[in-house]
C-alpha cells in the first residue's frame, strides 16, 4: 500500500502557537471522553487487549499511540482507519525505543558519550531518525538521560556515564539529532528524555531497585541532562520505573509536576514506561488499578504505556468525581499540540517505498564508520605497539565476540532488527586481503541467568556448550595463536550482557576469557586486547600484562572497520572515558566527583579505604591515549578575584608534541574550597575535542560564571554562589594537574 495521495511533501509550514491552540480546543469540543482517554492510551503492537483487534481498538479512538510494532504497510493500515473511520479522525503516533539507529547502527549512548564530541552525536540521532521516519516511526523513547555511577547496573549502557556535565552536553545533542527545529520536518522523530528521575542510582547497582536521593544530589548530578534536553525543546519526557525516596516515579507530584511541570515549565506530554502505571500497584504505593490511574494522572503522567490502566479506569474515576474532565482535558492538550506541530493531520501516512532507499544511502554507514572511529578509547599501548605494521602476514584473532555480529551492535536494538554488522574479524580481514588471518573464537560465554527477551533470540535457544566442548574450543584458539605472528584478541561481554535486565554483581571478563587471555599471553607474542562491552570491566590482570588495550564499546554497524581502522593506524584513537573503571565490581559505585573526607586517601596513614586493594580506579574518569603526545600549557585566568555573579575566561595552549596528527579532549575541571556546603573535590565545568597537526598548537577557551559556579544548598535550601576560593586545573583526563586559583568574593 502506498498513501501518497493526498499529502503533501516536504516539510509543512509550523503552525503558529495560536493556530496549534484553536484547532486543539476544536477538537477537544468534539472529542468523547472515551476518545481523550484513548489519547492518553498508549497500545501493545505486540500483543492487544484480550478479546479486541488492533483495529476495534484503533476504530473507536482507544490508543492515542502505539509501541512494539515496526511495520511500515501495518502503520498505514492502522493509520487509516484512525484517521477515516475513528470518530474524530485523530492520526496515532507510532513509537519505538530507537536508541542507537534505526537499520544503520551507531555505537551505544555510553561509546557515543566516550568521543566527547556532542557534534558527532547529533549526527548520529539524525541518521537515526531519518531511518525511523522513512519506516513510519514518529517518536523514540530516547534519549536517556540518567546519571550511572554504578557500573553494575545494566543500563549504564544506554546513557552517557557518570558525569552531569558530559552528560548535558550529549542530551541536548541527541534531542537535537532526533528533533531538528521543527517538529514538521518529515525525516525527524519525537525525542523522549528518560527516565526522571534518578533510575541510575538504583541500590547495589540491581535494575529497578529503590532509589535514595537528598534533593542536592538530584539537583546538582541528576537534573542536569533532563535540564539541557528540555532548554533543547524536547517533546516528551518519560517517567522512571524505581522507587524514589519512597515515591515511585511514576506516582511523584513533586518529580513530575511540581519540578518538571511548574518549575521547569515543560509544556509537552509524559509518558510512563512500559507498564509503569499498572506496577504502581506492585510497588505496594496503589491499592489496586483505579487508585493507580487516580495516582499517576494527577501526578501528571500524560499517556499510560501499555497497561491498559487509563483506558480501564479513568472513565469510572471521572464518574465518580474524582477526577475531572478539565484534568483530563489538561492531559489530552500537549498530545494533541504535538500531533498538531507534526503535521500529522495533513500528512498522516508514509511511503512505503522510501525505507529502503533511505537505508541504502552510503553516508548513512559513513557516519556509522565515523562515529565509531571517534568513540574508541585506547586505554593501554606499551612499547607503541599500536598501530600494527599493514604488512602483517599472519595474524590470529582469538574470542567468543570476534565473529559477532550482535556483540558488535550492542544491546537495545530496535524490535524486530536483524544484525548485519562488520564484526571485528571480517573488519581486519577486509583491511589486510593478502594477509592470513586465522580465527578461533574459544569457549562461548552466558549469563548466570537467561534474559527474560531470550524467548525471541534464535541464538540464544542453541544448547549450552559442554564442558569437553569448551576446553576443546580453549585448546584450539591457544593453538592457533601459537602459529601466529602477532594475537588480536576480542573479549568482553555478549550484548544481552547489557542493558535492561543485565545488572551485574561482578565486573570480570564473563566466562574464560580471563584465562584464555592469560594463555595466549604466556605464548610470548605480541598481543592486543580489543574490548566488546556496554560497561566498565575489570580487566586488571590485562592492564599490566598485557601491551595495547583498544575499548571498542559496542561499536554498531561499521564497529569492525573501525576497530581495523585504529588497529592499522589510518585512524589515531581520540576518545576518553566517560566512566571510571573499578578495581572490581564490590568498589562500585565509583565516580571522580566525590567530596573530601576528614582522612583523604591521599594521607600517609591513609593509603585506601579497603585494607586488600586500593580505591582508585583501574582508570580514571577522562583518560585516554593517543599514537601522538599532547602538552597542555599556559593555563590563564582572565582575573584572579571576581564578584559573584560575574565571568571570568579560562584560557590554555594544547600543543601536538607527536609524530602524528590526533586529537586531544581539554578537560577543565573546578573544586570550591569551602563554602555553605561541602563541594566535590573535582567537577568538570568545560571540555573541548581539538585536532592538531603535528607540532601544531591551538589555544582553548572556557568560561567559568554563576552557571558554573553555582550549585543546589542542603544548608541553604535553594541555588546559591557562595563567595569562596577555587582550584582550577585543566588536561587531559580528571587527574589533571595544570593548576591556577581563582577567588569570588561579595
Amino acid at each position: 500500500m502506498n498513501m501518497n495521495a493526498g499529502t503533501k511533501s516536504g516539510t509543512a509550514a509550523v503552525p503558529a502557537e495560536t493556530e496549534v491552540s484553536e484547532r486543539v480546543e476544536a477538537l477537544l469540543e468534539r472529542m468523547s471522553l472515551e476518545e481523550k482517554i484513548g489519547q492518553l492510551t498508549q497500545a501493545s503492537g505486540a500483543v492487544w487487549t484480550a478479546g479486541e483487534s488492533a483495529e476495534d481498538i484503533i476504530r473507536k479512538g482507544g490508543a492515542g499511540s502505539v509501541l512494539w510494532l515496526n511495520d511500515t504497510k501495518r502503520f498505514n493500515e492502522l493509520q487509516k482507519i484512525a484517521v477515516e473511520e475513528s470518530p474524530s479522525g485523530i492520526p496515532v503516533l507510532f513509537a519505538l525505543d530507537v536508541i542507537h539507529g534505526y537499520r544503520t547502527i551507531f555505537p551505544v549512548p555510553l561509546a557515543m558519550a566516550a568521543s566527547w564530541d556532542p557534534a558527532a552525536a547529533e549526527q548520529a540521532q539524525a541518521v537515526a531518525a531519518r531511518e525511523a521516519r522513512a519506516a513510519g516511526i514518529h517518536w523514540t523513547f530516547g534519549p536517556m538521560l540518567d546519571i550511572a555511577r554504578d557500573a553494575r547496573w545494566g543500563r549504564i549502557v544506554e546513557g552517557a556515564g557518570e558525569d552531569p556535565c558530559l552528560g548535558a552536553a550529549m542530551a541536548a545533542a541527541q534531542v537535537r539529532g532526533f528533533q531538528g527545529d521543527d517538529l514538521s520536518d518529515p525525516e525527524r522523530v519525537l525525542a523522549c528524555a528518560k527516565h526522571f528521575a534518578g533510575y541510575g542510582a538504583s541500590e547495589g547497582g540491581r535494575d529497578y531497585d529503590p532509589v535514595h536521593l537528598s534533593e542536592a544530589q538530584l539537583r546538582n548530578v541528576y537534573f542536569p541532562p533532563f535540564q539541557a534536553a528540555l532548554k533543547a525543546g524536547v517533546a516528551t519526557f518519560m517517567s522512571a520505573y524505581m522507587d524514589l525516596n519512597n515515591v515511585p516515579a511514576s506516582g511523584n507530584c513533586w518529580l513530575l509536576r511540581d519540578v518538571l511541570r511548574e518549575e521547569w515549565g515543560f509544556a509537552g506530554f509524559l509518558v510512563s514506561d512500559a507498564f509503569g502505571v499498572g506496577n504502581l500497584v506492585v510497588e505496594g504505593f496503589a491499592r489496586d488499578g483505579r487508585d493507580a490511574a487516580l495516582r499517576a494522572l494527577k501526578a501528571g503522567v500524560n499517556v499510560d504505556m501499555a497497561s491498559a490502566t487509563y483506558s480501564e479506569n479513568l472513565a469510572g474515576l471521572v464518574e465518580s468525581d474524582l477526577i475531572s474532565v478539565g484534568e483530563i482535558d489538561e492531559m489530552v492538550r500537549p498530545i494533541l499540540a504535538t500531533k498538531v506541530q507534526m503535521g500529522l493531520f495533513e500528512r498522516p501516512y508514509v511511503d512505503e517505498t522510501l525505507l529502503e532507499e533511505v537505508v541504502a544511502r552510503p553516508e548513512h554507514r559513513q557516519a556509522a564508520r565515523l562515529a565509531a572511529q571517534r568513540s574508541m578509547v585506547l586505554l593501554r599501548n606499551e612499547g607503541g605497539l599500536l598501530p600494527l605494521s599493514k604488512e602483517q602476514k599472519n595474524i590470529a584473532v582469538i574470542g567468543p565476540l570476534a565473529d559477532s555480529m550482535v556483540a558488535t551492535e550492542g544491546s537495545w536494538m530496535v524490535f524486530g532488527h536483524k544484525p548485519g554488522a562488520v564484526t571485528v574479524l571480517q573488519g581486519i580481514r577486509a583491511r589486510l586481503p593478502e594477509a592470513n588471518v586465522a580465527y578461533a573464537p574459544g569457549p562461548k560465554i552466558y549469563r548466570d541467568f537467561p534474559h527474560p527477551f531470550g524467548e525471541f533470540d534464535t541464538a540464544a535457544k542453541e544448547p549450552i556448550q559442554t564442558p569437553e566442548a569448551a576446553e576443546a574450543a580453549f585448546q584450539t584458539a591457544v593453538a592457533t595463536a601459537r602459529g601466529a605472528d602477532v594475537v588480536i584478541m576480542v573479549l568482553g561481554e555478549e550484548a544481552d550482557m547489557a542493558g535492561e535486565f543485565a545488572s551485574r554483581g561482578s565486573l570480570d571478563l564473563p566466562g574464560r576469557q580471563d584465562e584464555l587471555l592469560q594463555a595466549v599471553t604466556a605464548l610470548g607474542k605480541p598481543v592486543v586486547l580489543v574490548l566488546l562491552n556496554g560497561r566498565p570491566l575489570s580487566i586488571n590482570w590485562a592492564a599490566e600484562n598485557v601491551p595495547a588495550i583498544l575499548e571498542a564499546w559496542e561499536p554498531g554497524t561499521e564497529g569492525g572497520h573501525a576497530v581495523a581502522d585504529i588497529l592499522f593506524g589510518d585512524v589515531n584513537p581520540g576518545g576518553k572515558l566517560p566512566v571510571c573503571f573499578p578495581r572490581s565490581g564490590s568498589h562500585a559505585p565509583l565516580y571522580y566527583a566525590r567530596t573530601l573526607t576528614h582522612l583523604p586517601e591521599s594521607s600517609p596513614r591513609y593509603l585506601s579505604r579497603y585494607w586488600d586493594s586500593p580505591t582508585t580506579p583501574l582508570y580514571p574518569f577522562g583518560f585516554g591515549l593517543s599514537y601522538t603526545t599532547f602538552a597542555i600549557a599556559n593555563l590563564k585566568v582572565s582575573a584572579s578575584q571576581i564578584k559573584v555573579g560575574q565571568t571570568v575566561a579560562v584560557t590554555a595552549d594544547v600543543t601536538n608534541t607527536g609524530p602524528v596528527t590526533g586529537d586531544e579532549v581539554v578537560q577543565l575541571y573546578i573544586h570550591q574550597q569551602w563554602g555553605s556546603d561541602s563541594r566535590p573535590m573535582r567537577e568538570l565545568k568545560g571540555f573541548a575535542r581539538v585536532t592538531l597537526q603535528p607540532g601544531e598548537t591551538k589555544p582553548v577557551r572556557f568560561s567559568l560564571g554563576p552557571d558554573e559556579l553555582s550549585y543546589w544548598s542542603t544548608n541553604a535550601k535553594g541555588w546559591i554562589q557562595d563567595a569562596a576560593a577555587f582550584d582550577i586545573w585543566i588536561g587531559s583526563d580528571s587527574l589533571a594537574t595544570l593548576h591556577a586559583d581563582l577567588e569570588v568574593i561579595q
